[in-house]
C-alpha cells in the first residue's frame, strides 16, 4: 500500500492520526462576564476565544466548537485613552452621501449593548462559521439577563 519509506523501522498503524471533532463531541457551555469598569477590547477577545472555543483542547479552526457568552453591565463598559471622546462607529447604506458616523457618547445612550457587539464581531471570522458563533452571543445593558435557567458560569 505504502512504500516501504514510510513504514521503515515501525508499524504505520503506530503513527499519531489527526483528531477532528465533530457536532457530537462538542458540549456547549454558558459563561458569564460582567463589563462593568472593563475596558471595551479586552472583554471583547474574551468574549471573542469562548466563542470560537479557542479555550478547548478539541478547538479546530474550521469546526463550531464554542459556548454561549452572556454579557451584562454592557452599558458600563470603559475605553482607554480618549476613545471616549473621539471614537465614531461608522455605516455606509449604499447610496451616495450615506455615510453615517454615530460617536460612542450616542451609542452608549441609545444601545450600549451594541458597542460590545460589535467589538466582538470584529474579532470573529469574517464567515458563515462566524455567523452563527455571533448567535451565542447575548449582551444586555444591565445586570439582569434571562438567561438564568441555563446556569452560565461567571468568568
Amino acid at each position: 500500500m505504502y512504500p516501504p519509506l514510510f513504514t521503515e523501522g515501525k508499524d504505520f498503524d503506530a503513527v499519531m492520526k489527526t483528531y477532528l471533532p465533530s457536532k457530537s463531541d462538542c458540549v456547549r457551555k454558558w459563561f458569564l462576564l460582567d463589563a462593568a469598569n472593563k475596558p471595551v477590547g479586552r472583554l471583547a477577545v474574551q468574549a471573542a476565544n469562548l466563542l470560537r472555543g479557542r479555550h478547548k483542547p478539541i478547538y479546530t479552526p474550521h469546526v463550531d466548537t464554542g459556548d454561549f457568552v452572556v454579557i451584562i453591565n454592557a452599558a458600563q463598559v470603559r475605553f482607554s485613552g480618549k476613545k471616549e471622546q473621539t471614537k465614531t462607529y461608522a455605516r455606509y447604506s449604499g447610496y451616495r452621501s450615506g455615510l453615517k458616523e454615530i460617536p460612542v457618547a450616542r451609542l452608549r445612550e441609545n444601545h450600549p449593548e451594541r458597542i460590545l457587539q460589535l467589538a466582538v464581531r470584529g474579532m470573529l471570522p469574517k464567515n458563515n462559521l462566524a455567523r452563527t458563533m455571533f448567535r451565542r452571543l447575548k449582551v444586555y445593558a444591565g445586570a439582569e439577563h434571562p438567561h438564568q435557567a441555563q446556569s452560565p458560569q461567571p468568568l
